[in-house]
């Protein structure tokens, strides 16, 4: 790369947010990062781009991958993608052009100024975490309890709060409903950002599952990128997958399994494995996007010398096969997918004798 265009790639990078949301106007920010389609525009959640860092280096501010394709790049690759510019004077040119616009002040530079945890940030997730409370007794534990999910262990992750912000979009008033909370952890168990689940007080309904009748009932916030919700400490053997729900209807059929939710399919695709993992469950979702991340996460497991075994779920995903199916036909057909060490390690010892006596 030459002294010129390190300079202006770095001279981007020190704008990332402004370039994004400039360049990538149908995307939006979620922590530290920009998420967006592709990087010609198009709306989604594959594509990242990294807000903050150093100019230069491993984890450089404006530094982008697409979990979809496995594509990544820098700031002026997003300019060429996005202008559909082919020659390199033109790229250069453009990005010239835009540095020299005068610069709107940014929404987290103004709330830097005036709130300790700007909104949406790591601080603000650990922050709303703290504030919440623990989930029994609750409507989130009886949210749970109507997707089929009781008697979970190692579900200190999980939290309610009562009266949880939720505001549509930056135009409408903020409204209040109660949610469950899901912290996301690094693989040091920081918190780096949270889930909220917005629930409907009324109950549950097949209509709408326990969730609010609101347009997004489902947000996360704070650093989300590699990390994930997680049910137990991982160490050679582990289950990984897309909705919180999805792994915890894995976890009332091997309880004793670590898992890790990674609240959507590019996150699964991106997620950080344990340097001591050994064997990767991949719990995957029966869709185009479920099967995409699957292959993804698979491709990257066996390149880092770890065996990956997917797990199909007959339905949608796991959790419509635990309502609708059943606890004994998921935990039948989950018997034959693990490996079988892992049957005798992970799963509910009880629970098998009874099933092995009934079917004798």
């Amino acid at each position: 790369m030459s002294q010129s265009i390190a300079a202006l790639t770095e001279t981007l990078a020190q704008e990332a947010e402004s370039v994004c949301r400039y360049y990538l106007s149908n995307g939006h920010r979620e922590g530290g990062y920009w998420m967006v389609g592709n990087a010609r525009n198009t709306p989604g959640r594959s594509l990242f781009v990294r807000l903050k860092g150093p100019l230069s280096g491993k984890g450089a501010a404006g530094k982008w991958t697409d979990a979809a394709t496995g594509e990544h790049g820098d700031l002026l690759d997003i300019i060429r993608e996005s202008c559909a510019l082919i020659d390199f004077a033109d790229i250069a040119q453009e990005a010239r052009r835009f540095l020299s616009l005068p610069r709107p002040e940014r929404p987290s530079d103004i709330a830097s100024r005036s709130d300790p945890a700007p909104t949406g940030s790591p601080e603000a997730a650990r922050r709303l975490f703290a504030m919440s409370q623990a989930i029994t007794g609750t409507l989130a534990e009886a949210y749970l309890r109507n997707r089929g999910l009781a008697a979970l262990s190692n579900t200190a992750s999980l939290r309610f709060h009562p009266r949880c912000y939720y505001r549509p979009d930056r135009h409408s008033e903020t409204e209040i409903w109660p949610a469950l909370i899901a912290s996301v952890t690094d693989l040091d168990g920081a918190i780096t950002g949270v889930h909220r689940t917005w629930l409907d007080p009324k109950g549950f309904s097949d209509a709408n599952l326990g969730k609010a009748p609101i347009d997004t009932p489902r947000r996360a916030m704070g650093n989300l990128l590699g990390h994930a919700v997680r049910f137990g400490t991982a160490r050679d053997v582990m289950a990984a997958g897309e909705g919180i729900e999805t792994i915890l209807s894995l976890k009332m059929i091997v309880p004793n399994l670590p898992m890790a939710a990674a609240l959507s399919a590019a996150h699964l695709a991106a997620i950080q494995l344990p340097r001591s993992l050994r064997r990767l469950y991949i719990a995957r979702d029966n869709d185009p996007a479920g099967d995409g991340a699957s292959a993804r996460l698979m491709q990257r497991a066996k390149d880092a010398g770890i065996e990956a075994i997917p797990l199909s779920p007959h339905l949608g995903d796991f959790n419509d096969d635990l309502r609708l199916l059943g606890a004994d036909a998921l935990r039948d057909a989950l018997r034959v997918q693990i490996a079988p060490e892992d049957v005798a390690r992970f799963m509910n010892a009880t629970a098998l004798t009874a099933n092995n006596a009934a079917s004798s």
